[in-house]
């Protein structure tokens, strides 16, 4: 087996020669710290994207590097299928017994020659069960599933505190806390807000305010108090009423207590706090893979989980001190919708911050 055992290298295969249509004997080694610029993987459907990060979050691993995996597809599960033995009684309880009935195969038999064909593919790549326990041993991988009971329940909405004060203390970094809270919030009763000219986002964005600065947080059932009776009668140079009328602000308190009102909406408030820190790390300190798994939510509950953990990101992002190596990574299995080029959607603001300041805090982006 080739030595590629080196902290902060990448093993991700072996190089490729392009005129000969052959693979060379030399590993592929990519520099971990490369990563703090960012990465984005691009190819046609099939092609292997998820294959080569998955690659990239289980070498970080090795390493001692933890990930904070958003999962829109439910593909990056296959994180957990990591089996040591290479033992067919590993294989056997996650074999689907209509496609060994289609290959004309028991489960055990078809359990078998799984194990087989790994342990063959893994060698050809210089790699061993011994890897794959290195890699177990390593990492703590959790899933979470926002809004169901199916993985570990996590919450986003229980309240809404007041950030570190190293954010409070920050003009820029608390406006921008405040805006992915309200983002999200109105994402997932189907506003599409713009937070400079929308009245809601306007409103809700002030009511945030004046309770962070009193130094308390906000649970969903006071903001719906609060909007239909604010803390304060005006808004810049406005009077409340003027600027939006009782009548008005009552329809986005409906809103809002149609959510808290819904027997289908109890799942989100249930489950741990959202806590980046203990999301890349245990109580005891050992690195984590967390998957954010959101397959299972609707377009608007997708978006108002992405931008609040974006929002709560950026502002663990800024309690860090600065470092020229990889500290951890932050992964998104299909960036399509979230990102967009032109339109103003409520994640792009935060994904648009860690792009331009996580390099200096050891934050990788993929």
């Amino acid at each position: 087996m080739q030595d590629f055992e080196k902290l902060g290298v990448f093993y991700l295969g072996r190089e490729y020669d392009l005129a000969a249509s052959a693979i060379k004997p030399e590993p592929l080694l990519y520099d971990a710290k490369d990563l703090t610029t960012h990465a984005v993987c691009v190819g046609m459907t099939g092609s292997g994207k998820t294959g080569l990060c998955i690659s990239l979050l289980e070498e970080a691993a090795i390493d001692g590097i933890p990930s904070l995996v958003i999962d829109p597809k439910g593909d990056m599960g296959n994180l957990l299928l990591a089996f040591p033995g290479l033992a067919a009684q590993e294989f056997e309880p996650w074999v689907d017994p209509g496609e060994a009935q289609r290959k004309g195969k028991s489960v055990p038999e078809f359990a078998r020659d799984t194990a087989a064909l790994w342990s063959k593919g893994l060698a050809q790549w210089d790699q061993d069960g011994a890897r794959i326990e290195r890699f177990r041993s390593s990492v703590d991988v959790a899933i979470y599933t926002p809004g169901s009971s199916a993985g570990l329940p996590i919450t986003v909405l229980r309240s809404f505190d007041p950030p570190a004060p190293e954010v409070m203390d920050d003009a820029e970094a608390r406006s921008e806390k405040i805006q992915t809270a309200v983002g999200g919030l109105l994402a997932l009763v189907g506003i599409d807000a713009d937070s400079i000219k929308s009245r809601e986002a306007i409103l809700l964005s002030n009511l945030l305010s004046a309770a962070w600065q009193a130094g308390t947080g906000l649970a969903l059932t006071d903001i719906v108090r609060q909007v239909q009776s604010p803390p304060f009668d005006k808004l810049g140079v406005l009077d409340l009423e003027s600027f939006y009328p009782a009548k008005d602000r009552a329809q986005l308190a409906m809103s809002i207590n149609a959510l808290l009102a819904s027997p289908d909406f109890a799942p989100w408030l249930a489950g741990e706090a959202l806590d980046v820190q203990r999301l890349l790390w245990t109580h005891e300190g050992k690195p984590r893979i967390s998957i954010l798994s959101i397959a299972h939510l609707t377009d608007a509950q997708r978006m108002s989980f992405v931008t609040v953990l974006l929002g709560e990101v950026v502002a663990w992002m800024r309690r860090q001190s600065g470092t020229g190596s990889l500290r951890a990574i932050l992964y998104m299995d299909e960036i399509f919708g979230y990102f967009p080029p032109t339109a103003e959607q409520p994640s792009k603001r935060p994904m648009l911050t860690l792009l331009k300041q996580a390099r200096a805090f050891g934050l990788g982006v993929v």
